[in-house]
């Protein structure tokens, strides 16, 4: 999956100019972290709300409400943008823009065409849903299976065979690397609601399974 099949195309920018207090504005009304900053079609920065926050009064102000909104008022995004901005082209591996934002820290990362202009954004919660989601099987019908000691080729193909001798389907396949167990286990979940055949068989070809928690 690459970034142009499920990354934010409508995105809300702000220009280098705007108030600290208008971009604040923005953030709230379009329920929003982060605002690209674009000058003349170009990102030039980023602005989150944890930048604004940092740069408004804290409660123990003796400035009144008045004179607050009056600095918010005069102070411009160009101020307290990040101008180091980590972006990345809109036909990006969605797995290969997820490993540079961990590296860089960033909780987003903007989406840029062949010119360099935005032309959308990804979030920590668009990588949740449309890629954890799916390989955990979340939202999708039937039982998930914890099958102990199977990552290994071949006891995953015989796994595979007995789902398919059952009539079932895969809805998510996945090894889990738990640091609590010293195996590599095979999460698995099939299409059914009544897993009780297909457990039976594998137990009785010496796997241990039980049903995990969905």
């Amino acid at each position: 999956m690459r970034l142009r099949e499920f990354m934010t195309t409508n995105v809300v920018t702000v220009s280098s100019k705007t108030t600290v207090a208008d971009a604040k504005k923005y953030m709230v009304t379009h329920k929003i972290r982060r605002l690209p900053v674009v000058d003349k079609g170009k990102l030039v920065g980023m602005v989150s709300d944890r930048r604004v926050a940092e740069a408004s009064p804290s409660a123990a102000t003796t400035l009144s409400v008045w004179e607050i909104n009056h600095l918010l008022d005069k102070m411009t995004v160009s101020e307290i943008m990040t101008k180091r901005v980590i972006s990345v082209p809109q036909g990006t591996t969605a797995e290969s823009a997820l490993a540079l934002a961990q590296e860089h820290g960033v909780g987003s990362l903007p989406v840029l065409d062949e010119e360099e202009r935005l032309v959308g954004i990804v979030t920590t919660n668009d990588f949740v849903y449309r890629i954890m989601n799916p390989l955990l099987g979340i939202g999708k019908p039937g039982v998930r299976l914890h099958i102990y000691s199977c990552d290994t080729t071949q006891k995953i193909e015989e796994v595979v065979r007995f789902i398919n001798k059952a009539g079932l389907q895969i809805e998510a396949l996945h090894v889990d690397d738990s640091i609590e167990r010293e195996t590599r286990d095979l999460i698995v979940q099939v299409n059914t609601e009544d897993a009780n055949g297909l457990i039976s068989d594998l137990t009785n070809r010496g796997y241990s399974v039980i049903v995990r928690d969905r």
